[in-house]
């Protein structure tokens, strides 16, 4: 089992189907830090969260969706668990895979630190690929139905209103350790 920190998030509810699917993504955000701040915020408001992604004339108290995923790897390679794999995330937002709705019911949701698209979208780090390797790998041991077939990118489950992780994402790596398929 790999280690983690422990980054408990309030943002989840429970499962209504079994788990077949993991979805990665890149946090879009400036770091480590403010990704999971706005992960674990059970009360976002804009002021806290500027970016890209904002209107400049936004109310600084704007409330914001409540977000979450099950694990944020960061730059270094630290695991941080955010939501208990047994229950549902909220990582996916409108979504679909195979024909079916409502990712968040059946996926793990990884967040991959790296500003992306907002941010220049910047190279992921060796240390940081070899924990998503580790900690896909860790995740395969616990849910047998899971394989290299089952793990998605956020573009793949939302193409046209996401582009996570990105075209600098090195899915050939994955593949060749077995727990993603080349693109």
């Amino acid at each position: 089992m790999i280690q983690t920190i422990q980054r408990p998030s309030p943002n989840f509810d429970a499962r209504t189907r079994a788990i077949d699917l993991v979805v990665l993504h890149y946090t879009g955000m400036q770091n480590a830090e403010v990704a999971l701040a706005r992960l674990t915020d059970p009360a976002p408001i804009a002021g806290k969260y500027p970016g890209p992604w904002q209107r400049t004339d936004i109310d600084p108290n704007t409330p914001l969706a409540r977000v979450s995923a099950h694990y944020v790897v960061d730059e270094a390679g630290a695991i941080y668990a955010l939501v208990p794999e047994t229950e549902r995330a909220w990582h996916a937002g409108v979504s679909s895979w195979e024909g079916e709705g409502d990712v968040n019911a059946r996926a793990i949701g990884i967040e991959i630190v790296n500003g992306g698209h907002d941010f220049g979208l910047p190279d992921f780090p060796d240390t940081q690929i070899d924990a998503v390797i580790a900690l896909l790998k860790d995740i395969f041991t616990r849910w047998p139905q899971l394989d290299a077939a089952r793990v998605v990118g956020h573009s793949d489950v939302a193409p046209g209103r996401k582009r996570d992780p990105g075209e600098k994402f090195p899915w050939q790596r994955l593949a060749d350790a077995g727990v993603a398929e080349a693109r």
